[in-house]
């Protein structure tokens, strides 16, 4: 009962969140959203299923690249977006090889490089991705009723896609697929021991959190309507993990406060001018000391500290001393 309260109350405050903002205000909710896709995404591979990445940017350029060439030569929205998300989840599904000899460290090797592969073949393929100066004016989508040119309108299609998506995503994650990839993270020799087939299941995590990169992109393209290089380089893919890290990795919420941190604080913190960024990495550095479980974990323990401990059965009334 108090979860479906605490998510009835989050879901209003998402629905009255861009109501008398200003227009940038408006795009940070946008891009907290559209980050918390790829972040819940990175989430699956590596909180659940216990597979590092360090590529979710690639894929998110991969889903903005896609996106963006099949809207400029035409194609509707909700036509491009799953070949972009499709495209993502074969790729992804092809990344996920190198995670069935490597693990680790190793692993993490395999996925920068890929990343590397990427922003160097969109910086040098001109033809195709426009190079460094990158593609510009796609449009957003526009569903007749709902035209997302004006901002608060985009906000309501990127929280929709964000709902379905985040829908989608428990339904995974509490199906029998979810608790394989739980069995993976904890044991993986324990997992193939009791019949589980542990390589189609870190292929499935890589491939499903890539997908989810590719969505995240495919909002990304038409939010800004500029894709460049840039904003899928590597930095892009840690700043990703960094929301996933800060938030709680394993927990289904916990992207979305990462991602509130990591988007959000620096422009809270636009205030103290030349100390935020400071103040910001002070923040993540004490929170990642403190609580090493992320923003979730730090809830947990202020709640069991405050929480009035439950009377022991012997001195409970009516009970005997």
């Amino acid at each position: 009962m108090k979860r479906l309260l605490l998510l009835g109350l989050g879901l209003v405050a998402l629905l009255v969140a861009p109501l008398g903002q200003g227009t940038y205000v408006t795009y940070l909710l946008c891009s907290w959203l559209t980050f918390g896709i790829a972040a819940m995404g990175l989430n699956l591979t590596l909180g659940y299923a216990g597979q590092i990445s360090l590529a979710q940017a690639s894929f998110m350029g991969i889903g903005a690249y896609v996106t963006a060439l099949l809207t400029l030569a035409g194609w509707p929205w909700l036509a491009a977006m799953p070949l972009a998300v499709a495209a993502c989840f074969l790729v992804g599904l092809a990344l996920g090889f190198p995670a069935l000899r490597v693990q680790g460290h190793f692993l993490a090797f395999v996925t920068l490089a890929f990343n590397t592969l990427f922003f160097l073949v969109a910086r040098n393929e001109d033809g195709l991705t426009g190079g460094p100066y990158g593609l510009s004016g796609m449009p957003r989508p526009d569903f007749g009723l709902l035209d997302t040119a004006q901002q608060p309108a985009f906000y309501y299609f990127t929280l929709a896609v964000f709902l379905a998506a985040a829908v989608l995503l428990w339904g995974i994650v509490r199906s029998p697929w979810g608790r394989a990839f739980k069995g993976l993270r904890e044991n993986p020799i324990r997992a193939e021991s009791l019949g589980l087939d542990t390589r189609r299941i870190t292929l499935m995590a890589f491939a499903i959190g890539s997908a989810y990169g590719g969505l995240a992109g495919a909002l990304f393209s038409p939010l800004v309507q500029y894709v460049e290089p840039g904003s899928f380089a590597f930095a892009q893919s840690l700043r990703i993990l960094l929301m996933v890290v800060v938030g709680g990795a394993g927990f289904f919420f916990a992207p979305m406060l990462g991602a509130a941190m990591v988007i959000l604080l620096p422009e809270v913190l636009r205030f103290t001018e030349g100390y935020y960024l400071m103040i910001y990495a002070g923040a993540v550095i004490v929170l990642m000391v403190v609580c090493p479980e992320g923003l979730i974990g730090l809830g947990g323990r202020l709640r069991d500290r405050f929480q009035a401990p439950r009377p022991r059965g012997d001195l409970q009334e009516g009970a005997r001393p």
